[in-house]
């Protein structure tokens, strides 16, 4: 009677997850935003990290998803040794509050698998269990920020098709921004969606950011037919990897140099982003070049 009962209750939250899913947002509430990469190895953590630090310092309750599942190492970056990670909650070993964790700055974190490669295609019960349980904790936090893995795999698809809003991060590579292209018109073509932030990484100089984000934008509008939005331009900085190897957020260990200062400005835009309008959700394009 007991284990039926908890299988009706299981069926009663999936359900109330699917209806949220079938909206395409989380919470009303808790604003979501994905980090994602059409390619790997493009600093996408490290920014996830160093934001969700800055925010905190605004004022904002972050919650960190790191949705890398399988290659997660957002806990490793920060120095976090977790007692559970999210496979433990998948698997029905812990709860998902046991699974959260606090990071710098204020910041909560759920930590993702690493070396599991399970994880790196969950299943739709599993996709609807975790959406209901981040759901439960909305009212707890201002902000989602979900650290997809790279690429266009069905897991990195599924939390860019639940955030509110996605900001792509690419650097100046020919591949990044091949890698972006083809992200951006899978999560177009597969979910209609046409808002995207970009954020350019190491490059040398805001000229070059600018060129990137030209170029990139230029594709989109012949093939796809809609625009980009710019968030920014971080430079490449030798203090970044400094922090890296301490594992303390480069915004914090080395406050004042040109990539904290430049990620300071874009964490200040998104906190400042304006209201959605109209029946697409669109926004107002703005430009940090303007």
């Amino acid at each position: 009677m007991i284990s039926r009962a908890m299988d009706q209750g299981r069926t009663l939250r999936l359900m109330t997850a699917m209806h949220r899913l079938s909206g395409g947002a989380l919470t009303a509430g808790l604003r979501s935003m994905a980090v994602t990469s059409g390619k790997g190895g493009v600093g996408k953590t490290n920014v996830v990290a160093n934001l969700a630090f800055l925010l905190g310092e605004m004022g904002n309750r972050v919650l960190v998803l790191d949705a890398d599942m399988g290659l997660a190492n957002i806990d490793v970056l920060l120095g976090i040794t977790p007692r559970y990670t999210l496979r433990d909650f998948l698997e029905g070993r812990c709860t998902i509050e046991e699974v959260l964790v606090q990071g710098p700055g204020g910041m909560s974190i759920l930590p993702a698998g690493s070396g599991v490669v399970e994880l790196t295609h969950l299943q739709p019960d599993q996709r609807l269990s975790l959406l209901n349980e981040i759901n439960a904790l909305g009212s707890k936090y201002d902000l989602l920020l979900i650290d997809t893995a790279a690429g266009v795999s069905p897991n990195v698809v599924h939390f860019n098709a639940l955030a509110e809003e996605i900001i792509v991060l690419v650097t100046p590579e020919p591949t990044s921004l091949t890698d972006a292209y083809a992200l951006i018109k899978v999560m177009f073509t597969r979910h209609r969606r046409r808002r995207f932030f970009v954020l350019i990484n190491e490059a040398r100089n805001e000229e070059e950011g600018r060129q990137v984000f030209c170029g990139l934008n230029g594709v989109v509008e012949r093939f796809l037919h809609f625009s980009l939005m710019e968030l920014g331009c971080l430079p490449k900085d030798p203090c970044v990897p400094r922090a890296v190897k301490s594992q303390r957020p480069f915004v914090e260990e080395y406050p004042h140099c040109r990539a904290a200062q430049k990620l300071r400005e874009v964490a200040q835009r998104i906190r400042n982003l304006p209201a959605r309008r109209g029946g697409e959700g669109e926004y107002a394009f703005f430009s940090p070049y303007a």
